[in-house]
């Protein structure tokens, strides 16, 4: 799987957990899934995400554009 895609799932699944707790447990969780959200806007603008940081540094993934 690639770095790319790691990010989208974790985002897709903080997103689906933030938004059923919400419902579920209280309204203010939605909050989380706004700060995702956001997140995922300012990323596309910066090209800079947390997330691809603490997946390089715990070796996950390797950086985008490296084969194999």
């Amino acid at each position: 799987m690639t770095l790319e895609n790691i990010i989208r799932a974790i985002a897709g699944t903080f997103v689906f957990i933030s938004l059923m707790l919400g419902y579920l447990v209280n309204p203010y969780w939605h909050l989380f899934t706004a700060f995702v959200g956001l997140n995922l806007i300012q990323s596309a603008f910066t090209h800079w995400c947390l997330m691809e940081k603490i997946l390089l540094r715990l070796n996950v993934a390797k950086p985008l554009g490296q084969n194999g």
